[in-house]
């Protein structure tokens, strides 16, 4: 029998007319979706759709794909929810509790938006 995750998340980036994914994961457990959101908000903060190069800790769910900003508002805001504790409290506090974490940048030189989110459920349960 196959073991249902109990969480996901996805990176998803739109221009307001059209919405793509980015990539997602499913994972067992809220602490596991934090972490991922995070290292996706700082490879995105710091790679500006440049190749990365390999992390040394290599974790078992794929990255997504790299998005280039034009300006520099949407990498310091990424970076900014990635590394400050009273961010990552809101959001485990909001999975804790059944309601969906979710975080949008916006790239306004080119009004892209890019929003991280996780939740409880599958994939497909948003």
């Amino acid at each position: 029998m196959t073991r249902v995750a109990g969480y996901a998340a996805e990176v998803t980036v739109s221009d307001g007319q059209r919405f793509a994914t980015l990539g997602g994961v499913a994972v067992h457990n809220r602490r596991l979706v934090l972490l991922w959101l995070r290292r996706q908000a700082l490879r995105l903060a710091n790679s500006h759709g440049l190749p990365l190069a390999p992390e040394p800790v290599q974790l078992p769910t794929a990255d997504v794909r790299p998005v280039h900003f034009h300006g520099s508002d949407a990498p310091e805001k990424l970076r900014r929810w990635a590394t400050h504790s009273a961010h990552q409290d809101h959001a485990i506090r909001a999975l804790e509790a059944g309601f969906p974490a979710l975080f949008t940048v916006l790239d306004p030189a080119v009004g892209l938006s890019l929003t991280l989110a996780g939740w409880r459920g599958r994939p497909g349960d948003r």
